[in-house]
């Protein structure tokens, strides 16, 4: 994953020296295997890069296109071989993949973004037409952020320089803060008014006046997959699942999966050792990485993770998150750098590599990580019958409707009439149906910041529409989006860097998934149908056939009793409430229930915690407006001791 940066200056004067240097070195830990530029007048481009393949190590960034186009891409191109059978004389097997979206940027213009497949961001600058294009892949797996007034552009991979060298302050951007406290923010929203993200499927289009973003490229409704027996199916979904492993297998170094012991996990683990033992990929080697907690009751995953080891005859990376003895708890860290000395978008994680991770990275040489994200919903994880049954009604299909809501209805062990209300209740305008549980803000929110940020805190929920694609097939567009909207939120690693690939998101595999019918995926009797019958004898059957994946729920609980008293300096002079963003007394309440033994929601809360210490990093840094810091409150120290 390398990284860039530009700015153009309409006037034409060049950035100074003192001011490039300082991106410079904002950018350096996170593309350690070249220092590029491009310069033309008003116009810089900086380029770092991050090798994690054989092409992209005779890659010259920026590039310089033949019609004089400068493109700077941070990505991996998937479809090569097709894109080179498109573009024919223009490119060869041994271009690298820059080359190859410069020919087919000269062949098909800003048509090229919807061909090119693979995770991807890029800049053009094109100086006969005097305009900057910016787009991203359409899942989103990079970042790309953009700044604009009446004097320059200015983009980024990283939001720092865009921020800290931006000579001025910020106003906070609420609605950011908003998404973080339900699911995660918007794709197009930063934490700083005027600073925007790049959206997924997007191009944005910058000249001096003018700021457009298009979407280039969407899923089809129309696009339906329909066989007549189940074992068709299967045989489709192995050859795309592979195909999509296959393509995230592509480096000229070991990778490193996540493996968890969770059908994810294993089945990319499983699949790609079999891509690997058929010689299709030329990967040289796949080690996994595995964390356990035999202390934690509820997560007991290192049975299945073995399962997995033994198939594959090779033990992996294990590394224990629980209390360990003394004589294993590792020396700690250097206190993380002073928060004047960058700017962290994230609450909660900054990027840094955690020394466990790191310390395998080293061992091994990966810089490549598989990740199983998106999987649980893609697959028809979660057992809801919901989707299908609205599409029956949107079909008026009432039999079929009479009969899936018989079975479901003695599956789940509901009155049918409530089944049929939850799929019902999913066309009816939003403020006519109360928001389910789950989704509702949380109480410790004050009631003013509920009310301007209702969309953003109940997740950005939409209306099931009646007419046009499929109720499914919305449904899948809007688990998408809130996958979106976490791979946007997720903070670039650095110390050492590292690239992160995720196969259940390949646009492939979406596009066939998004196809098939309902029924495939969730049955009534076994949720993800169609991957456990297809994976049947390339993944461990005790792993195909377990019930649930296993979940934390009692270390969250113990941290805050444990580390009451940090707990409670949170609780005070918090920046979150002095900016009508959170209730103090009521989060110090939830956290007093919680230290009781008794059950709150726990990702909501530790969000809180998190969001309040960002906000004071912030604070300290200086750039956004957050108002004065307050004098100490006295009042509530008394209760550290009780």
């Amino acid at each position: 994953m390398s990284v860039q940066f530009g700015r153009w200056n309409f006037e034409g004067q060049p950035p100074t020296p003192e001011y490039i240097e300082k991106v410079s070195a904002t950018l350096a830990p996170y593309g350690p295997d070249s220092d590029e530029s491009y310069s033309n007048g008003g116009v810089r481009i900086l380029y770092r890069a991050f090798h994690t393949t054989k092409e992209a190590r005779r890659e010259m960034q920026p590039h310089i296109s033949s019609f004089g186009a400068v493109i700077t891409w941070d990505g991996r191109l998937d479809n090569r071989a097709d894109l080179i059978s498109d573009l024919r004389d223009g490119v060869t097997v041994n271009s690298t993949d820059v080359a190859i979206v410069a020919a087919a940027y000269e062949k098909w213009g800003a048509k090229c973004l919807g061909k090119l497949i693979g995770d991807w961001a890029l800049s053009i600058w094109n100086p006969g037409e005097c305009s900057v294009l910016l787009a991203k892949d359409p899942i989103g797996t990079r970042h790309l952020y953009y700044s604009f007034d009446n004097h320059r552009v200015t983009w980024s991979t990283i939001l720092d320089p865009l921020v800290r060298l931006a000579g001025k302050t910020f106003a906070l951007n609420e609605e950011y803060v908003a998404g973080w406290f339900s699911m995660f923010p918007a794709v197009h929203l930063t934490p700083c008014v005027g600073i925007h993200s790049v959206p997924p499927s997007s191009s944005v289009l910058l000249r001096p006046g003018r700021h457009t973003v298009s979407k280039y490229w969407d899923f089809d409704p129309e696009n339906k997959i329909r066989y007549r027996a189940d074992a068709e199916y299967e045989e489709h979904f192995r050859t795309v699942f592979a195909k999509a492993v296959q393509r995230k297998l592509r480096s000229d170094r070991p990778l490193l999966a996540e493996l968890s012991g969770g059908r994810d996990s294993s089945s990319i683990v499983c699949m790609a050792d079999e891509i690997i033992a058929r010689g299709i990929d030329d990967t040289p080697r796949l080690d996994t990485i595995s964390y356990y907690d035999d202390s934690e009751p509820n997560w007991n995953e290192r049975p299945y993770f073995t399962k997995v080891e033994e198939k594959r005859g090779r033990t992996g990376w294990h590394v224990n998150v629980g209390a360990q003895d003394l004589k294993e708890i590792p020396a700690p860290e250097s206190p993380p750098e002073s928060p004047r000395g960058r700017f962290v978008s994230t609450p909660g994680y900054d990027g840094r590599t955690s020394s466990q991770l790191r310390a395998c990275l080293a061992a091994q040489g990966n810089r490549v990580v598989l990740s199983g994200i998106g999987g649980d919903e893609v697959m028809g994880g979660v057992p809801t019958p919901v989707p299908e049954l609205e599409n029956l009604l949107a079909r008026a299909q009432f039999c079929a409707l009479a009969h899936q809501l018989k079975v479901w209805a003695l599956q789940k062990r509901k009155p049918w009439v409530h089944l049929f209300w939850e799929a019902a209740r999913g066309f009816f305008p939003l403020a006519l149906v109360d928001v389910p549980k789950y989704m509702r803000p949380a109480p410790w929110l004050q009631s003013a910041f509920v009310k301007r940020h209702q969309a953003a805190l109940t997740g950005y929920p939409s209306r099931t529409k009646l007419f046009g694609p499929l109720p499914s097939f919305q449904d899948s567009v809007g688990t998408l989006d809130a996958l979106r909207r976490q791979l946007a939120s997720t903070a670039l690693p650095f110390e050492p860097p590292y690239e992160k690939r995720f196969p259940y998101l390949d646009r492939d595999l979406l596009e066939f998934m998004f196809a098939v019918s309902r029924e495939q995926l969730v049955r009534p009797t076994q949720r993800r149908s169609l991957m456990r019958r297809s994976l049947v004898g390339i993944v461990p059957g005790e792993i195909l056939n377990r019930k649930t994946k296993a979940f934390v729920a009692r270390s969250p609980m113990v941290a805050i009793s444990t580390e009451w008293a940090r707990c409670l300096e949170i609780t005070q002079n918090m920046v979150s409430s002095s900016l009508g963003i959170v209730d103090s007394e009521c989060l110090l309440a939830a956290l007093q229930t919680v230290r009781r033994g008794e059950e709150v929601p726990m990702v909501p809360l530790t969000r809180a915690t998190y969001v309040e210490g960002w906000l004071r990093d912030l604070r300290v840094v200086g750039i956004i407006n957050l108002g004065p810091k307050r004098k100490p409150e006295l009042t509530l120290l008394a209760s550290a001791q009780g």
